[in-house]
């Protein structure tokens, strides 16, 4: 583990202590948030372009009640830029390795929009190191969203889309905080909370070195049928209870897609609404997120006790 005095990056007190950690070889960023309770820890996982600077409104809140973690993923914020190959599998050993590291006993996994997906394929893979999902929006796979004989055609045209001679130029008029805050506009709700502070988040680990490269990556991975294994068939494995939070006007992944998942599950599965937020409801609706989590944890721990 390296553990840096002056780390690169936004630093700030609310996202715990932050810490370098080498895994497989490559640098991977993570931070702690102790708690004066010995409770089921948390680990938080981002979404696709975020990183752990995303929690800034929810690590310290949720540290009250148990000891929090987070990280940022191979390829995202201020973890390595990897010349590898990106898939959903792929994260789950990373999550894993760091649990077996730092944690070694079971915790809540709290995921986000891709970071949920990994959570969930990581509660599959890994079921003795999860003890409870909290999911916050989950995508589906690549292979429910286009019918079958569909992706072939569309694989091919994809493929010719992302290589890296036309992703590239692509990926520098992205780098841009003018672009970036006109999509985070579109995908936040409440405009207020799209601060300068938040475009900075989403623009620094476009400099990083490698970055282009692992863009380029990102983006060839998200279109393989083999990047994740299907959302509908991994939940039905599940044996742990978990708590689906949706944004009521989410554009990205709107609720009908958590109202489906939802049907498809037993009792394990509560879908919460988080009205008035979207996609990014962790930071627009922070509070009622924070609170939704800890009343839910604390109700789960009451049925097993009882």
């Amino acid at each position: 583990m390296i553990q840096a005095q002056s780390l690169p990056h936004i630093a700030l007190p609310r996202l715990g202590s932050q810490r370098d950690w080498l895994w497989r070889g490559w640098q991977i960023r993570y931070t702690v948030a102790r708690s004066p309770h010995d409770t089921l820890p948390l680990l938080l996982l981002h979404g696709f372009g975020s990183a752990l600077t995303q929690w800034h409104e929810n690590i310290l809140p949720l540290s009250q009640a148990h000891p929090v973690y987070a990280m940022d993923l191979i390829g995202f914020g201020v973890s390595e830029k990897a010349a590898t190959t990106y898939r959903v599998g792929l994260w789950v050993d990373q999550v894993y390795e760091f649990w077996r590291v730092f944690i070694r006993k079971p915790i809540v996994l709290v995921g986000h929009s891709l970071g949920a997906l990994v959570a969930l394929s990581a509660a599959v893979a890994h079921p003795e190191m999860v003890d409870r999902l909290v999911l916050l929006t989950l995508p589906a796979a690549r292979q429910e969203i286009l019918p079958g004989w569909l992706q072939s055609g569309i694989g091919s045209i994809e493929g010719a889309l992302t290589t890296p001679l036309l992703i590239r130029p692509l990926f520098r008029l992205i780098r841009r905080p003018g672009v970036i805050r006109s999509v985070l506009r579109k995908i936040y709700v409440n405009q207020e909370r799209v601060t300068e502070t938040l475009v900075e988040n989403f623009l620094q680990p476009g400099f990083d070195q490698g970055a282009d490269r692992a863009f380029c990556r990102l983006a060839q991975a998200r279109t393989d049928t083999d990047f994740s294994r299907a959302t509908q068939d991994l939940i039905k494995e599940v044996n742990v209870p978990i708590l689906l939070l949706w944004g009521s006007d989410d554009r990205v992944i709107p609720i009908d897609w958590g109202k489906r998942i939802d049907a498809l599950t037993g009792h394990q599965v509560k879908l919460v609404e988080i009205p008035n937020a979207g996609h990014c409801l962790y930071d627009e609706s922070a509070e009622p997120v924070n609170r939704a989590i800890l009343d839910w944890l604390a109700a789960e721990n009451g049925n097993k006790a009882g």
